[in-house]
């Protein structure tokens, strides 16, 4: 029983491979990641067919299997990209205000305490755009909102670290 159903499904995949690859490379960047999905949709094939007599599928479950295998690749290559693109390093710049080791700099410590006051969806917008080097098309990719909320969180944001920073100004020449 077990040699025959090999036989069929061998059978199948002979007869259906083709037109299965030509259907995933619409799915794919190359060859390569459409032989992936071919192969992942026909795992999940028969393991599903298990409970069903472990015979070969019909042609259209295999499409909407190698559909389904091709959306979940590129939610899951998308959110790897983003998730790269939004990683950033402050060590790798030269503001000198981020180095932790300059507390002596009364206003280096001023400002990082002020950033960091922010609101989180203010904050991610200013160190994506100044330390990040991002654009707003890249940062609203990023957070998944438009290019113009990026632009307003970050116009918001200066708003609100200007106003920091002469409030801060003020209390000096009051002290003075």
């Amino acid at each position: 029983m077990a040699h025959a159903l090999a036989t069929e499904w061998k059978q199948w995949l002979a007869d259906n491979g083709p037109r299965l690859l030509l259907f995933a490379r619409g799915w794919s960047q190359c060859r390569q990641d459409a032989e992936d999905l071919v192969q992942e949709a026909i795992l999940r094939l028969w393991n599903y067919q298990a409970d069903k007599g472990a015979t070969p599928p019909d042609l259209p479950l295999a499409f909407s299997t190698i559909r389904f295998c091709g959306l979940n690749h590129h939610r899951s290559e998308t959110r790897r990209r983003n998730r790269e693109e939004s990683v950033i390093y402050l060590n790798d710049f030269q503001d000198v205000w981020l180095d932790p080791a300059l507390e002596e700099d009364e206003e280096a410590v001023f400002l990082r305490d002020a950033v960091q006051r922010l609101s989180p969806k203010l904050r991610e917008v200013v160190v994506m755009k100044t330390w990040g080097g991002l654009t707003f098309a890249e940062i609203s990719e990023t957070l998944a909102i438009s290019p113009n909320t990026a632009a307003s969180r970050y116009r918001y944001a200066l708003d609100q670290l200007s106003h920091e920073l002469r409030r801060l100004k003020e209390e000096r020449h009051a002290n003075a």
